[in-house]
């Protein structure tokens, strides 16, 4: 298990939609054993594997929930089934922006369906702050990020911040790329 380095703004694959996982191999078991490494070091509540670099889709979670134990959980080639009309707007932060947050609406309550790490087929329900995470991932692997469900206004005020960080990861792709040769 390994943490692995998280692409951040300005990094092209967090624009791309994932490509449906086939079969859950081996290698899919151990990314998303590091995928759960890499999102607890970073102490977030979820992660996509395009986060890591790996255009799959699959995510993992860790949502506290009010008994104030852990709910894990992964879902591979995951699709929303239900959606509640009911919706919450609160700040929401991402592994990929570190350092900025803003005002998101998501549906309240949601229904997914995917497979679990070991391929079988799941349906999970969440709401609040798991309903939340489940929509914020299911978003990075159809190439959304979270600043674009913010309102214009909240965007605008990041706009210097986001420009700086998208140049700051070009600079450091370009470094990654010059020192391939």
């Amino acid at each position: 298990m390994a943490v692995l380095p998280v692409c951040t703004w300005g990094h092209p694959i967090l624009k791309t939609r994932a490509k449906e996982v086939h079969e859950v191999t081996d290698e899919v078991c151990s990314l998303v054993n590091d995928m759960f490494d890499t999102m607890r070091a970073q102490q977030g509540v979820g992660l996509a594997a395009n986060q890591v670099g790996v255009a799959q889709r699959l995510f993992v979670v860790d949502v506290p929930t009010a008994a104030g134990a852990v709910q894990s959980q992964v879902l591979i080639n995951p699709v929303v089934t239900y959606k509640s009309k009911a919706k919450q707007t609160q700040d929401e932060g991402c592994l990929s922006f570190p350092q900025i947050f803003g005002p998101v609406e998501r549906a309240l309550e949601v229904e997914v369906q995917g497979k679990d790490a070991k391929g079988r087929p799941v349906t999970v329900r969440g709401s609040g702050l798991l309903a939340r995470a489940f929509q914020h991932e299911l978003d990075h692997l159809d190439g959304i990020v979270f600043i674009e469900r913010m309102n214009i206004v909240h965007r605008l005020r990041l706009n210097k911040t986001l420009k700086e960080l998208a140049r700051r990861t070009k600079a450091a792709i370009a470094e990654k790329k010059t020192k391939l040769f």
